[in-house]
């Protein structure tokens, strides 16, 4: 694990630098000052697309700083997908994490809200540029409330910003994606635009259709994740963005290919991780093809093929665990992935059982068609004999021989097969371990799944700490140094949240 200090004054110069290095082509315009007069920097967008480039480097983050404190610390870890092997005993998973875990996710708040009012400064708000930086907004600001709960929306620097309540964040990033799409929907020019922006577009080159379906996407997203909560709205967000058109195939699933991944990065050339027990069980019960795509076989021969480790195992070694646990089978310039469309026919399928109008088909249509785009994605075959499987369940864990977490009973019996007579909670619990394995190596919204129905089933935490009873937190603690600058904002922070600031308090959308 590489560690870093002083990281809000040096989060610009990092982020540029990984980007040009990353895209050759960007060496230029990520320098929009350096010998370029201000008339060419209007005139090519190099001032307006180096600060689209900096919001998607927040809301897709690769950088390997940004991915191990965003995205390893919280999403993988608590997900389930991989869990921490080094021998620190203080961590999210066990509900002891350092002030700077804590405080890590929310300190790129600041720079995504910088770079976003530059977009407004230089462009105005009537222009693709806009929408776009709405859009990608969004996609940030999700993830840092559904980290911490109520969170400031317009964050500066020093940290001192009013907090916005959870329902009230939710409700300003629908509207924003509904001016978004609206906007590209409707522009005339989009082919010139398209053009123009290809340049600074790290996922769908300038194709703002495809950012017009995946905005649409991320309100599907939300409309499931807010379901419990607001279910008129949701349905009616729901039935929105499927109209207006999703993201259908694979061809259109935002993914980023960089020169070093961030998941290469933290699992494999830094060895923080290894793949997580809960997950490398269920795929093992299943006799999942996708296995051999999502985990690398341990260096030292164990009992099968592929094994994971118990999340909050005593770790005694990192460099033993390397070598006794399955890691993530991802190389250097794999593409990482942000949202899918197997994800998307899971949150039909979901839609579906709530009465929800998702196009025609049935429960069992999208949670088939979701297995199958998940196979097709990770080019496994096998698919047909899968889906008809009414047999398998996860199987026991049973740890590596010099292991660190322990033996564990398996935590769930549900099959693969779909069934239309089964009653309601053994369909979800069905459609979202299905959904769960195929969100995969998408941390953040696995956790936001288990925290949200409490499917997958996961096992206990062999040394949670601090009076914990729960599996997983429900949420990241707020930075301790809130309390000292901020504090009469913290105090309604904490009011808003509406229980201690602490792991167990549940997310708005829990309740």
């Amino acid at each position: 694990m590489m560690m870093f200090s002083r990281m809000k004054l040096l989060f610009f110069f990092c982020l540029l630098t990984v980007f040009s290095s990353c895209t050759g082509d960007f060496v230029d315009i990520n320098r929009p000052g350096s010998k370029l007069s201000p008339e060419e920097l209007k005139r090519d967008n190099y001032a307006v697309g180096s600060f689209l480039i900096q919001m998607q480097g927040v809301a897709f983050p690769e950088q390997e700083n940004a991915y191990q404190t965003m995205i390893d610390f919280v999403g993988n870890y608590l997900g389930r997908y991989t869990t921490y092997t080094k021998e620190l005993p203080k961590n999210h998973t066990l509900f002891n994490a350092s002030n700077a875990w804590c405080a890590w996710p929310a300190s790129y708040a600041p720079p995504m809200v910088s770079a976003f009012d530059e977009v407004v400064k230089l462009n105005g708000k009537k222009n693709i540029s806009y929408a776009w930086a709405l859009i990608l907004r969004a996609q940030a600001f999700l993830r840092f409330t559904d980290i911490y709960g109520p969170f400031p929306l317009s964050m500066n620097a020093d940290n001192t910003e009013v907090y916005t309540s959870q329902r009230d964040i939710y409700l300003q990033l629908i509207k924003d994606l509904n001016e978004a799409t609206t906007y590209i929907s409707s522009n005339t020019q989009l082919a010139k635009e398209m053009i123009v922006f290809a340049p600074y577009d790290l996922v769908y080159k300038g194709d703002f259709n495809k950012w017009r379906k995946f905005a649409n996407s991320l309100k599907l997203r939300i409309a499931v994740r807010i379901s419990n909560v607001e279910p008129t709205l949701a349905r009616s967000l729901a039935e929105q963005a499927v109209r207006d058109g999703v993201i259908e195939g694979n061809e259109d699933n935002c993914a980023i290919r960089y020169n070093k991944s961030g998941l290469w990065t933290t699992a494999v050339s830094w060895g923080d991780s290894r793949i997580c027990a809960d997950i490398e069980s269920y795929m093992t019960g299943y006799k999942d093809p996708r296995m051999s795509k999502y985990f690398t076989q341990p260096i030292t021969e164990g009992g099968r093929k592929y094994i994971g480790c118990r999340a909050g195992a005593a770790i005694g070694s990192n460099v033993v665990a390397k070598r006794l646990y399955s890691t993530v089978n991802v190389q250097e310039t794999t593409p990482s992935l942000w949202l899918t469309a197997s994800e998307m026919a899971f949150c039909k399928a979901e839609g579906v059982l709530r009465g929800w109008n998702m196009g025609g088909g049935t429960a069992k249509d999208y949670y088939e068609r979701g297995i199958t785009l998940s196979f097709n994605q990770w080019g496994a075959d096998g698919v047909a004999t899968y889906l008809l499987d009414d047999t398998s369940t996860e199987a026991n864990y049973a740890d590596a021989l010099g292991g660190f977490g322990g033996a564990a009973a398996k935590a769930s019996t549900i099959t693969i097969k779909w069934d239309d007579n089964a009653p309601m909670d053994e369909k979800m619990e069905r459609l979202i371990t299905q959904k769960w394995i195929a969100l995969f190596p998408n941390g953040q919204e696995a956790w936001n799944e288990i925290r949200r129905t409490g499917y997958p089933r996961i096992f206990s935490v062999p040394q949670a700490t601090n009076g914990y009873t729960l599996l997983t937190p429900n949420r990241i603690p707020f930075d301790k140094n809130q309390q000292i600058n901020n504090r009469s904002n913290y105090d309604k922070a904490v009011e808003l949240l509406g229980g201690p600031d602490d792991y167990a308090t549940p997310m708005w959308w829990q309740r």
